[in-house]
This record gives structure tokens, sequence and C-alpha cells, in this order.
């Protein structure tokens, strides 16, 4: 997928990075009289379609909010509950990920999660690293705060250590230590359920992200509704600033 420019205008083409904020699930399960376990399983199903949409499509990375750093105030059966799901599902999609050629990294602060989610996840990224058809970020314990602060802590350490001067500290410094450094930033950013906000997410790399709202609750989030997503971002221009 590609953009053309014509002058200082930005012709939309597709999307390269799609990001994800995957929201409903509890409200899905509520209005099912089902524990938010249920919703999330549902939610999972939801993460297998939209993976394999955006294969399809072309899209290079895809980027799916799965837990941020403030789920943790959750109630505890629910965290217990999301971190069973995403180990099982770590071990039961790895021979998809490898089938469909989708490398899997996991952005955040990985050590909050137990030694064997720590484990399943660096043994499912060595497993697809060679995979070059899609990138599929998983979000997890992450934070776009954090994200920044980490990047930051990093360039202090290299000006303390003497490897770096303060006064060369840039925009492009600091871009060098945000999660994803070495991919495109997203294109597109959907959130599903209906709320109009980005809670915290890659809120560096989203800086001219292009925001699609979307009232589907993310369990029932299907093809149609990923290709109106994608529909939508096609018809805006992107001008980064210009005109």
């Amino acid at each position: 997928m590609s953009e053309s420019v014509d002058g200082s205008a930005v012709t939309v083409v597709g999307p390269a990075h799609i990001a994800i904020i995957m929201d409903g699930n509890n409200r899905w399960a509520k209005k099912k009289l089902l524990p938010s376990i249920a919703g999330h399983t549902a939610g999972a199903a939801a993460v297998r379609r939209t993976v394999e949409a955006a294969a399809r499509s072309g899209v290079k990375v895809l980027t799916l909010f799965a837990f941020s750093s403030e789920n943790w105030k959750r109630p505890q059966t629910e965290v217990d509950g999301l971190m069973g799901l995403f180990m099982r599902s770590l071990k039961k999609e790895l021979k998809r990920l490898n089938t469909h050629k989708i490398k899997l990294r996991v952005m955040g602060d990985v050590s909050g999660f137990s030694k064997g989610l720590q484990e399943q996840i660096r043994a499912t990224e060595e497993a697809t690293q060679d995979n070059d058809h899609m990138t599929l970020v998983i979000a997890a314990n992450y934070g776009g705060r954090w994200d920044i602060a980490q990047a930051a802590k990093a360039l202090a350490v290299d000006v303390a250590a003497g490897r770096l001067d303060a006064k060369d500290i840039s925009e492009e410094t600091l871009a060098q230590h945000i999660q994803l450094a070495d991919l495109p930033e997203p294109d597109l950013l959907i959130r599903t359920s209906g709320e109009e906000r980005i809670s915290n997410f890659m809120l560096w790399q989203s800086a001219y992200t292009e925001f699609v709202f979307l009232p589907v609750l993310w369990p029932d989030f299907e093809q149609q509704d990923f290709d109106e997503a994608i529909r939508i971002y096609q018809n805006r221009q992107r001008r980064y600033g210009g005109r």
C-alpha cells in the first residue's frame, strides 16, 4: 500500500499500519448476561477474524491494544482470566501465524507479567521472527505515557554515560527509543464501542494518525466493519500540517 504526494497534500491510497483499540468486551458480555471473561473470549475470536482480514488486505503492520497499564485496576478475577486467555491464545495461534507468515511482536512492560507468560511471549516471538507477510503487534501492559517516559529515561542514561550531549536531544533522538521505532507509524487508528478517545494508546506514534470511531462492540467486529474503517480512511486527505 502506498501514498502519492501532490504538492504539499497527501492523497491516501491505503493504510500500511492499522492500530485498533479493541473496546466493548465487557459491555458485550453484560448485554448477554454473561461473565466478563465470556466477552474477552468472544473478543479473541474477533482478533482472529481481524488479523486474517488485515493480512488479506495487504496491511503490513496491525497493532492491537490488548491490555493497558491501567487495566490492572480491574477486578482480580477478570485480570486473571485475561492473563490465562493471553497465554492460551499465544500457544493456540502459533501454527496459524506461521502458516500465514505473520510475525508477532509484543510491546509494553512485559516484566509485569508472570514468568510463564513472559517465556511464552519470547517463545512465540522467536518462532515467528522470520515471517515477513505482516507484523502483528500486541500492546500488553502498555501505556503511551509510559512509552514516552521510558524513551526519556533511555536518553537520560545515554547523557549520564557520556554517549549523548543533552543539547543534541531532539524529536528524532527521542523517537529512536519509542516502542516500534523500526516500524511505520500508524496510518489509521480504529476504536470500537462508540467511545471517542484514545485512552493513553500510542500517544507519540499517533501524532498524524487518522482516527475512526465505530459504534460496534469489539466481539461483533466483522470484515464489513474493517472494510468500512478503511473506506472512511481512504476518503480523507492527509496533509501533515500542510495544505
